[in-house]
């Protein structure tokens, strides 16, 4: 009878693994696609500017 008691645990790790997974996703911020993809665009020229700007052999100055 120990079959029947090993599909019952498989089914509820797998139910709590399903429901674990959409904890992970992103919020939507109730952008449209244009919007966000302009938005992350903005942020990674920054993030470019700012790896131009302090080289890695080079310290950063405080």
């Amino acid at each position: 009878m120990t079959r029947g008691n090993q599909r019952e645990l498989a089914r509820a790790k797998n139910a709590k693994k399903q429901t674990d997974t959409g904890k992970g996703k992103r919020n939507e911020d109730g952008l449209s696609a244009a919007a966000r993809k302009q938005r992350d665009a903005e942020i990674m020229q920054q993030k470019q500017k700012q790896a131009n700007d302090h080289p890695k052999g080079e310290p950063q100055k405080k």
